[in-house]
């Protein structure tokens, strides 16, 4: 009876053993969780502490100081601009013929133009009198304007031109309303236009000044040159009759 419940037990230790090889095939494994990880001490992450890193920044500030310094203090040092800088628009009231282009291409309508006409004596007896426009008002906005040069790119008298000054501030947003007297003012600030390229060709309007004027001589005989019109059939016709 002892040998059959040692070879029961044994059995049923067997089966244990199937079983739990069935568990390691089939069905999912039952593993220890790990504990999280603790996390790291905070005198490892400053690799020294605070006075490695104090000493650190005191050496680039000596080094910084040490150094000559580039700083342009304004306004006692007037910054260096370049040319075509776009500071602010100024106006040339003797050019300007009231032809409205650069307010009407304006995207800010911050343009404002005033004009009347006048109307010109005749110049040489018998002649027709003219009429011009005169200019009133020519005024920007500069708190609306956005700085695009459309207004200077579409002048087709060279009225408007760019200008780098800057210093034209105001305390109030009204007062940036300048009037053509101030416009006529930044004319002086206006620098000069680049020289041509030497190997470009002459302007049309300096070639035509430049040209000698033409004599009697040469117009008598460009006249002379010019070869006459042939008469027409009918009147060869009539001439035969």
């Amino acid at each position: 009876m002892t040998e059959q419940a040692d070879h029961a037990h044994a059995g049923h230790g067997h089966a244990d053993h199937a079983h739990a090889g069935h568990d390691h095939a089939g069905g999912p494994q039952h593993r220890q969780s790990q504990p999280p990880a603790r996390p790291e001490p905070e005198s490892r992450r400053r690799q020294g502490g605070i006075l490695p890193g104090l000493v650190k920044g005191l050496a680039t500030t000596a080094r910084t100081l040490a150094r000559p310094s580039h700083t342009a203090e304004y306004p006692d040092t007037r910054p260096d601009l370049p040319p075509r800088s776009r500071g602010v628009i100024a106006l040339t009231e003797e050019n300007c013929t009231s032809c409205m282009l650069c307010a009407r291409e304006c995207p800010d309508w911050c343009i404002y133009i005033d004009s009347h006409k006048e109307t010109l004596p005749a110049t040489t007896e018998g002649g027709r009198e003219r009429q011009r426009n005169v200019l009133d008002r020519f005024a920007i906005d500069f708190s609306l304007c956005m700085y695009c040069g459309i207004c200077i790119e579409v002048c087709p008298f060279d009225a408007l031109h760019w200008s780098p000054e800057f210093e034209y501030s105001e305390t109030d947003i009204r007062d940036l309303l300048h009037e053509k007297d101030r416009l006529g003012e930044w004319m002086q600030t206006v620098p000069p236009p680049p020289a041509l390229d030497p190997a470009s060709a002459e302007p049309a309007e300096v070639a035509a000044a430049n040209k000698p004027p033409r004599t009697l001589r040469e117009s008598s005989a460009a006249r002379t040159a010019r070869p006459r019109p042939a008469a027409s059939g009918n009147r060869e016709a009539g001439d035969d009759a």
